[in-house]
């Protein structure tokens, strides 16, 4: 993937991650059209730059993104990166065989948005040169947190389909993963400022070294690296453990 001169699309890119990317890419010469379910969270994220456009998508609907797609194609036809950003987590109560409201929307925004966005542009992407897809999943695919099972199934099932896309896509269009540790945003209350959670700032700038060519088929910090190699060193308990006892003590 090419530092500059890409057009790029960022989802959820309203707060968080996404902001800070399209920022970041903004910075280093390329176009990137930011969306997400609202317009004044993204025209705050562009915030008067040029070359950066907002577009209002809910990743949920299937409607909205087959409205969406031919859209942004007709203003950006040079449209080669897509990184699929948006993402929501809920804490579960498993035990309660309650509501399935906060699981099923997990599902659909975290996996089937993705899925859907993807399918509706990879043949676009594929017929552009230096095109590459980026998937956000969580260190929580790899170990997950109990109390947000559903969540980190999502982001489970996110990895697998990187590989899968990856392995389809070769030598065509290059597809990334990108796997974040627990990072200082608004994803869940009071996260901003959760102490031991890793600033958002310093993770950009970990993860914009990292997408230095040659960029590497998953860009995990070294934060992440903990989950992301457990159960390859052994350790899947420890960290298992380690992480849900941290969990456990953690104010809702």
């Amino acid at each position: 993937m090419q530092a500059t001169g890409n057009t790029m699309l960022i989802t959820g890119a309203g707060s968080g991650i996404g902001r800070a990317l399209a920022r970041r890419f903004h910075d280093q010469g390329n176009t990137v059209v930011v969306t997400g379910r609202r317009l004044q969270p993204l025209h705050d994220t562009i915030d008067g730059r040029a070359r950066m456009h907002a577009f209002a998508l809910d990743i949920d609907d299937p409607a909205a993104i087959a409205a969406f797609v031919p859209q942004v194609l007709a203003a950006h036809p040079d449209l080669n990166v897509l990184v699929n950003n948006a993402g929501i987590m809920r804490y579960d109560d498993l035990a309660s065989g309650g509501d399935l409201h906060d699981a099923e929307a997990q599902v659909v925004t975290n996996l089937l948005g993705p899925i859907r966005l993807t399918n509706a542009l990879v043949g676009h992407l594929r017929a552009r040169p230096d095109a590459a897809i980026v998937n956000v999943s969580s260190g929580l695919a790899f170990v997950p947190r109990a109390d947000a099972a559903v969540y980190s199934a999502t982001k489970a099932a996110v990895h697998v389909y990187t590989q899968g896309l990856r392995h389809q896509l070769a030598g065509r269009v290059r597809v990334i993963e990108l796997v974040p540790p627990a990072i200082q945003t608004e994803l869940t209350p009071g996260q901003s400022t959760r102490e031991g959670y890793l600033p958002l700032d310093a993770y950009i700038d970990e993860v914009m070294t990292l997408f230095a060519a040659p960029v590497p088929d998953e860009i995990v910090v070294a934060r992440a690296r903990v989950q992301r190699l457990a159960e390859r060193e052994g350790r899947f308990d420890e960290v298992f453990d380690r992480i849900n006892a941290a969990a456990a003590a953690q104010p809702r």
